[in-house]
């Protein structure tokens, strides 16, 4: 798996994230660390997780992930290859953009993580109660204390986007360098409307989640088939007309690549001018070969999975 820039960073990250959301919850920490053996084995180096992840987990508190990851990270020889990108705001006892919250919020992460440092600190939801000069200038504190390397927002429109890169500027505080939206093969209309525009103006890119459209573009989900599973609620709004026509135009491609309908999403969403790398999620090892397989598809291909 090749690397590549992230705009406006000097991190160099692999063309697929992998997403935390499941390590510690879905996947038992020895399935986690099997999975992130094999990431790494792959080459990948970027992994993505929150501090609130999994809270929603019967008897979680949140930063199970951050838990996992970290004691992945403690029984490697070396991590500084390794990119980690984790959030602040949603967790219910760390909420918001505050200056104190985002403080005491990436200690908390750093402490679970094992790590002096966080690559990639996102703001994981907009706290419009929050002036944006004291959230920026958090950020820059923690930046400039060699806590993060860079920030990044997440769940932000394009407005907030672009007043948040104004405040920035006439602050000399650091600036965002990534927007981690919703965006996939089903989920199109706002992130190609409102935040690709503002991307290419700032010249930054998306890393938007949720790139299987929670698993139901991996191809499992089928007419007529129940499927076991923690998030198979997620994908009702999928099992409809269009949504089988997707779904059955991947399978084509995949066919026709002889690899997984996974493969074939994620290398549309990878071939967006504006985004610099998709996040999926896999519980085990066999799921995460399928998302690792890097397939080139043809202006062709790419029109016929729209059209």
């Amino acid at each position: 798996m090749n690397l590549r820039p992230l705009a406006k960073t000097d991190l160099q990250i692999s063309n697929l994230c992998l997403g935390g959301n499941v390590f510690g919850w879905s996947a038992d920490e020895r399935q986690s660390h099997e999975v992130l053996n094999l990431f790494t084995e792959l080459g990948g180096n970027f992994i993505d997780t929150a501090d609130v992840y999994s809270e929603w987990g019967e008897g979680h508190v949140g930063g199970e992930s951050e838990t996992v990851i970290g004691s992945w990270l403690k029984a490697r020889a070396s991590t500084d290859d390794v990119i980690i990108a984790t959030k602040v705001s949603k967790l219910s006892t760390r909420p918001g953009l505050g200056r104190a919250n985002i403080l005491a919020a990436c200690d908390d992460s750093l402490r679970r993580l094992g790590r002096d440092h966080i690559d990639l600190y996102y703001a994981h939801d907009d706290d419009q109660e929050t002036p944006l000069e004291e959230t920026m200038g958090a950020f820059t504190e923690l930046q400039k204390a060699g806590k993060i390397r860079f920030a990044a927002a997440s769940n932000y429109t394009g407005a907030r986007l672009l007043e948040a890169a104004e405040v920035s500027k006439l602050n000399d505080f650091t600036e965002y360098v990534a927007l981690q939206n919703h965006y996939n093969l089903l989920e199109r209309e706002e992130y190609e409307r409102d935040s690709v525009p503002v991307l290419n103006q700032l010249g930054i890119e998306g890393l938007p989640f949720f790139g299987l459209a929670r698993g139901f573009l991996s191809g499992k989900y089928r007419e007529g088939v129940q499927v076991e599973s923690v998030r198979a609620s997620g994908v009702a709004k999928y099992t409809n007309e269009h949504g089988w026509a997707v779904l059955a135009k991947l399978d084509r491609l995949a066919n026709h690549h002889s690899v997984s309908v996974s493969a074939i999403a994620l290398a549309w969403l990878r071939q967006q001018p504006s985004v610099a790398a998709p996040i999926a999620s896999a519980r085990t090892v066999e799921q995460l070969r399928e998302i690792m397989t890097v397939v080139t598809l043809s202006a062709e291909e790419m029109d016929f999975l729209v059209g």
